[in-house]
């Protein structure tokens, strides 16, 4: 088999694993999570902040630092779902939080070394 064969492989399964992302959030849109205040204010903050323009063109960015990036607007929308539906509760928040960012979330828990956690 061909690399490129074996990419259009590859572009078949990224469909079907999108199909079965439609049934999931058919299912599940909202999930119920309880966040610490901690990581509940950061998430705020990481929403309110303003960045400031890259200094390069963002495809000068390395796949680690791309990376990086979309985790962090990942925090950001979840700070903004907070702030808009967030239930304050004593040291937590709870927030119907989409599926999608709670996926997010938990893939970057899977990505950091349990060294660095």
């Amino acid at each position: 088999m061909s690399a490129q064969e074996q990419y259009v492989r590859y572009r078949e399964d990224a469909k079907s694993l999108a199909a079965i992302g439609t049934c999931v959030e058919a299912q599940a849109g909202r999930v119920t999570v309880r966040l610490p205040k901690v990581l509940a204010e950061a998430a705020v903050a990481a929403w309110h902040r303003d960045e400031p323009e890259a200094p390069h063109g963002l495809g000068d960015e390395t796949h680690g630092q791309h990376a990086i990036r979309e985790n962090a607007a990942e925090l950001a929308l979840i700070g903004l779902a907070i702030s808009e539906r967030g239930r304050w509760e004593n040291e937590e928040v709870v927030i119907d939080m989409d599926v999608a960012s709670a996926g997010a979330a938990v893939r970057a828990h899977e990505d950091v070394r349990p060294e660095d956690r």
